[in-house]
């Protein structure tokens, strides 16, 4: 694939081989800004699971204490109570079998689903369409809660879900470029340690093996994962 000269100017300083420091790597990161729009920053980690056997699954959510960049539309599957509590906290759109019905009908201009736990059973019969886009609410997540309007929040702020692919990895947006290294770092580091917690006792070996960061036009820029874990202890 071509590459245009502000990419090879900017993989030129970048060592393939090599493994950076949690600081070095974020200010290379930084310095990579070379594309028009504001890019997302974004993070890979090749764990040592094997996603096959479930008790070896990686997956979860963390609240980026300085958000994604980007306000996420969020739409909720409530009633009575819960729906007004759904609205006040900025939900974008709020129904049962009505929002159900303008789903199936193709309507997807949302990012995230949440619902009460009596409204599953609406949310259930749109599996087909959610369920392939990563949207289908999961209590193991969140999205799936009483505490509606708190979940709302959360989301509207910078929450994220993570979930290990085939191949091990977990892929996760952690900011813009436009943010500060120190608030790229400590959405790294929130996102590692959500990492770190969702370990599976069956994992064997280093749990971490490789660690790469990235703009969403950049190359990638290794992370040493012990210098990176070290981090959460200091």
């Amino acid at each position: 694939m071509a590459r245009g000269k502000s990419y090879r100017s900017i993989a030129e300083r970048i060592e393939r081989e090599r493994s950076y420091t949690f600081r070095e790597g974020l200010e290379l990161l930084s310095a990579s800004k070379r594309a028009k729009f504001d890019e997302t920053a974004e993070v890979a980690f090749n764990l040592s699971v094997d996603p096959r056997h479930a008790d070896q699954n990686v997956r979860g959510a963390v609240s980026l204490p300085h958000g994604t960049g980007k306000s996420a539309r969020v739409i909720v599957f409530a009633k009575g109570e819960k729906e007004r509590e759904a609205r006040e906290a900025g939900a974008d759109a709020v129904g049962g079998d009505d929002l159900a019905a303008k789903i199936n009908e193709g309507w997807l201009d949302f990012d995230r689903v949440l619902a009460t736990p009596d409204m599953m059973g609406v949310v259930g019969k749109l599996g087909r369409v959610l369920g392939p886009r990563g949207l289908m609410p999961n209590p193991k997540v969140g999205t799936v809660t009483q505490d509606i309007g708190r979940a709302v929040a959360e989301q509207k702020a910078g929450k994220i879900e993570f979930r290990v692919d085939k191949n091990g990895i977990v892929h996760a947006p952690f900011g813009k470029l436009s943010f500060t290294s120190e608030q790229l770092g400590a959405n790294l580091l929130s996102i590692t340690e959500a990492i770190v917690r969702a370990k599976p006792a069956s994992a064997k070996g280093v749990y971490m093996k490789k660690v790469s960061i990235s703009s969403t036009m950049g190359p990638g820029i290794r992370i040493d994962p012990a210098d990176l874990q070290a981090q959460l202890a200091s």
